[in-house]
Protein backbone atom coordinates (compact mmCIF):
# COMPACT_ATOMS: atom_id res chain seq x y z
CA UNK A 1 0.00 0.00 0.00
CA UNK A 2 1.52 3.51 -0.77
CA UNK A 3 2.37 6.07 1.97
CA UNK A 4 -0.96 8.15 0.39
CA UNK A 5 -3.44 5.21 0.24
CA UNK A 6 -2.66 4.22 3.69
CA UNK A 7 -2.91 7.69 5.59
CA UNK A 8 -5.87 8.10 2.88
CA UNK A 9 -7.90 4.76 4.20
CA UNK A 10 -6.75 5.72 7.84
CA UNK A 11 -8.09 9.24 7.83
CA UNK A 12 -11.50 7.49 6.15
CA UNK A 13 -11.87 5.09 8.91
CA UNK A 14 -11.32 7.56 11.94
CA UNK A 15 -13.29 9.76 10.33
CA UNK A 16 -16.18 7.37 10.10
CA UNK A 17 -15.31 6.40 13.49
CA UNK A 18 -15.89 9.62 15.12
CA UNK A 19 -18.77 10.50 13.12
CA UNK A 20 -20.62 6.96 14.78
CA UNK A 21 -19.96 8.63 17.64
CA UNK A 22 -20.76 12.37 17.61
CA UNK A 23 -18.64 12.99 20.36
CA UNK A 24 -19.15 16.46 21.97
CA UNK A 25 -16.06 18.68 22.10
CA UNK A 26 -13.20 18.19 24.01
CA UNK A 27 -14.20 14.56 24.24
CA UNK A 28 -10.72 12.86 25.26
CA UNK A 29 -9.99 9.98 22.53
CA UNK A 30 -9.13 6.56 23.38
CA UNK A 31 -5.16 6.53 23.45
CA UNK A 32 -3.40 5.73 19.70
CA UNK A 33 -2.70 2.04 20.13
CA UNK A 34 -6.13 1.19 21.50
CA UNK A 35 -7.70 3.40 18.92
CA UNK A 36 -5.32 2.01 16.07
CA UNK A 37 -7.16 -1.47 17.13
CA UNK A 38 -10.63 -0.29 16.65
CA UNK A 39 -10.38 2.04 14.09
CA UNK A 40 -8.41 -1.05 12.28
CA UNK A 41 -5.38 0.57 10.74
CA UNK A 42 -1.51 0.49 11.79
CA UNK A 43 -0.65 3.60 14.45
CA UNK A 44 1.94 5.10 12.03
CA UNK A 45 -1.16 5.83 9.64
CA UNK A 46 -3.08 6.55 12.73
CA UNK A 47 -0.59 9.24 13.88
CA UNK A 48 -1.00 10.58 10.19
CA UNK A 49 -4.78 10.81 10.38
CA UNK A 50 -4.76 12.47 13.71
CA UNK A 51 -2.21 14.72 12.35
CA UNK A 52 -4.22 16.06 9.36
CA UNK A 53 -7.36 16.45 11.69
CA UNK A 54 -5.71 18.10 14.00
CA UNK A 55 -4.55 20.31 11.09
CA UNK A 56 -8.28 21.11 10.22
CA UNK A 57 -8.63 21.96 13.38
CA UNK A 58 -11.61 19.01 14.63
CA UNK A 59 -9.03 17.33 17.17
CA UNK A 60 -6.40 18.96 19.22
CA UNK A 61 -3.23 16.85 21.31
CA UNK A 62 -2.45 18.09 24.96
CA UNK A 63 1.17 16.46 25.71
CA UNK A 64 0.42 13.77 28.96
CA UNK A 65 -3.54 14.31 29.05
CA UNK A 66 -4.44 12.53 25.52
CA UNK A 67 -5.89 13.58 22.41
CA UNK A 68 -9.54 15.65 22.35
CA UNK A 69 -12.38 16.57 19.78
CA UNK A 70 -12.68 20.14 18.41
CA UNK A 71 -10.87 23.44 18.39
CA UNK A 72 -7.64 23.70 20.75
CA UNK A 73 -8.42 25.79 23.83
CA UNK A 74 -8.01 29.86 23.14
CA UNK A 75 -5.81 30.02 26.02
CA UNK A 76 -3.66 27.71 24.80
CA UNK A 77 -3.25 29.37 21.20
CA UNK A 78 -2.84 32.53 22.97
CA UNK A 79 -0.07 31.59 24.94
CA UNK A 80 2.08 30.61 21.47
CA UNK A 81 0.89 34.06 20.28
CA UNK A 82 2.96 35.79 23.14
CA UNK A 83 6.21 33.36 22.80
CA UNK A 84 5.87 34.08 18.76
CA UNK A 85 5.40 37.88 19.16
CA UNK A 86 8.72 38.00 21.21
CA UNK A 87 11.27 35.74 19.27
CA UNK A 88 12.89 35.44 15.99
CA UNK A 89 13.96 32.91 13.32
CA UNK A 90 17.35 32.76 14.77
CA UNK A 91 16.24 32.06 18.49
CA UNK A 92 13.98 29.25 17.40
CA UNK A 93 16.46 27.82 15.69
CA UNK A 94 18.88 28.07 18.57
CA UNK A 95 16.54 26.45 20.94
CA UNK A 96 15.80 23.51 17.81
CA UNK A 97 19.57 23.09 18.23
CA UNK A 98 19.95 22.41 21.96
CA UNK A 99 16.54 20.26 22.24
CA UNK A 100 16.37 18.16 19.06
CA UNK A 101 19.66 16.89 19.06
CA UNK A 102 18.73 14.88 22.35
CA UNK A 103 15.46 13.64 21.13
CA UNK A 104 17.02 12.09 18.44
CA UNK A 105 19.19 10.66 21.01
CA UNK A 106 16.53 9.36 22.95
CA UNK A 107 14.42 7.90 19.90
CA UNK A 108 17.37 5.90 19.27
CA UNK A 109 17.35 4.39 22.65
CA UNK A 110 13.35 3.99 22.75
CA UNK A 111 11.86 3.91 19.20
CA UNK A 112 9.39 0.99 18.29
CA UNK A 113 9.49 -0.36 15.08
CA UNK A 114 6.16 1.18 14.53
CA UNK A 115 8.06 4.51 15.42
CA UNK A 116 10.41 3.70 12.65
CA UNK A 117 8.19 2.98 9.79
CA UNK A 118 5.93 6.19 10.92
CA UNK A 119 9.24 8.26 10.47
CA UNK A 120 9.92 5.66 6.71
CA UNK A 121 6.80 7.08 5.93
CA UNK A 122 7.21 11.01 6.34
CA UNK A 123 10.20 10.57 4.26
CA UNK A 124 9.50 8.84 1.31
CA UNK A 125 5.78 11.91 1.91
CA UNK A 126 8.78 14.96 1.99
CA UNK A 127 10.26 13.05 -1.50
CA UNK A 128 7.15 12.99 -3.05
CA UNK A 129 5.95 16.46 -2.43
CA UNK A 130 4.74 18.52 -5.18
CA UNK A 131 4.68 21.88 -3.32
CA UNK A 132 7.08 23.09 -0.32
CA UNK A 133 4.05 23.11 1.35
CA UNK A 134 3.68 19.47 1.20
CA UNK A 135 7.36 19.34 1.86
CA UNK A 136 7.09 21.40 4.90
CA UNK A 137 3.89 19.56 6.04
CA UNK A 138 6.56 15.73 6.18
CA UNK A 139 9.59 17.55 7.60
CA UNK A 140 7.10 18.83 10.02
CA UNK A 141 5.45 15.30 10.82
CA UNK A 142 8.78 13.67 10.81
CA UNK A 143 10.98 15.92 13.21
CA UNK A 144 7.44 15.25 15.91
CA UNK A 145 7.27 11.75 15.16
CA UNK A 146 11.53 11.20 16.42
CA UNK A 147 10.48 13.35 19.31
CA UNK A 148 7.50 10.83 20.04
CA UNK A 149 9.61 8.11 19.73
CA UNK A 150 11.49 9.49 22.72
CA UNK A 151 8.88 8.47 25.07
CA UNK A 152 9.36 11.59 27.31
CA UNK A 153 6.41 13.70 27.49
CA UNK A 154 7.90 16.80 28.75
CA UNK A 155 10.26 17.20 26.21
CA UNK A 156 8.23 16.61 24.03
CA UNK A 157 5.67 19.41 25.30
CA UNK A 158 8.85 21.84 24.49
CA UNK A 159 8.96 20.40 21.79
CA UNK A 160 5.73 21.00 20.88
CA UNK A 161 5.83 24.68 21.91
CA UNK A 162 9.19 25.60 19.90
CA UNK A 163 7.61 23.98 16.77
CA UNK A 164 4.17 25.85 17.08
CA UNK A 165 6.51 29.12 17.41
CA UNK A 166 8.51 27.89 14.58
CA UNK A 167 5.62 27.86 12.01
CA UNK A 168 4.53 31.17 12.62
CA UNK A 169 8.09 32.77 12.93
CA UNK A 170 9.79 30.95 10.48
CA UNK A 171 8.69 29.19 7.53
CA UNK A 172 5.20 31.74 7.36
CA UNK A 173 8.39 34.70 6.47
CA UNK A 174 11.01 32.90 4.74
CA UNK A 175 9.61 30.85 2.03
CA UNK A 176 11.73 29.91 -1.03
CA UNK A 177 10.81 30.57 -4.11
CA UNK A 178 10.63 27.53 -6.17
CA UNK A 179 7.67 25.47 -6.31
CA UNK A 180 9.05 22.67 -4.66
CA UNK A 181 12.37 21.24 -2.92
CA UNK A 182 15.10 20.11 -5.95
CA UNK A 183 15.28 16.61 -6.36
CA UNK A 184 18.96 17.29 -4.32
CA UNK A 185 17.79 18.90 -1.62
CA UNK A 186 20.04 18.75 1.58
CA UNK A 187 17.27 17.17 3.88
CA UNK A 188 16.33 14.04 2.23
CA UNK A 189 19.63 12.69 2.50
CA UNK A 190 19.99 14.09 6.35
CA UNK A 191 16.18 12.50 7.01
CA UNK A 192 17.23 9.05 6.13
CA UNK A 193 20.59 9.31 7.64
CA UNK A 194 18.89 10.64 10.96
CA UNK A 195 16.27 7.84 11.02
CA UNK A 196 19.00 5.52 9.82
CA UNK A 197 20.85 5.99 13.03
CA UNK A 198 17.92 5.88 15.24
CA UNK A 199 16.85 2.53 13.98
CA UNK A 200 20.25 1.35 14.17
CA UNK A 201 20.31 2.60 17.97
CA UNK A 202 23.17 4.41 17.76
CA UNK A 203 22.57 7.16 19.96
CA UNK A 204 25.23 9.62 19.34
CA UNK A 205 24.98 9.77 15.42
CA UNK A 206 21.55 10.30 15.77
CA UNK A 207 22.34 13.36 17.96
CA UNK A 208 25.61 14.55 15.66
CA UNK A 209 23.55 14.04 12.21
CA UNK A 210 20.17 15.62 13.68
CA UNK A 211 22.71 18.53 15.31
CA UNK A 212 24.39 19.03 11.53
CA UNK A 213 21.19 18.68 10.13
CA UNK A 214 19.60 21.74 11.76
CA UNK A 215 22.77 23.58 11.54
CA UNK A 216 22.11 23.32 7.88
CA UNK A 217 18.48 24.61 7.99
CA UNK A 218 20.07 27.51 10.15
CA UNK A 219 22.61 28.34 7.15
CA UNK A 220 20.14 28.11 4.61
CA UNK A 221 17.55 30.51 6.47
CA UNK A 222 20.48 32.93 7.43
CA UNK A 223 21.05 32.97 3.50
CA UNK A 224 17.49 33.73 2.66
CA UNK A 225 16.96 36.40 5.65
CA UNK A 226 20.34 37.81 4.01
CA UNK A 227 18.99 37.87 -0.10
CA UNK A 228 15.67 39.34 1.07
CA UNK A 229 17.53 42.21 2.71
CA UNK A 230 19.26 42.80 -0.45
Amino acid sequence: MSVDNGRGAALVQLRAWLAQRELPGNSRLPPERELAEIVGVSRGDLRKALATLEADGLLWRHVGKGTFTGARPTTEIDSIAVIANQTSPAEVMRARLVLEPELAREAALHATADDIRAMRLCTDGGRAAETWRQYENWDNRLHRTIAEAGRNALLLSVFDTINAVRRTVVWGRLRNDQLLPPADHHSFGDHDAIVDAIENRDLSAAASLMRTHLQRVQANLIERHQSAQD
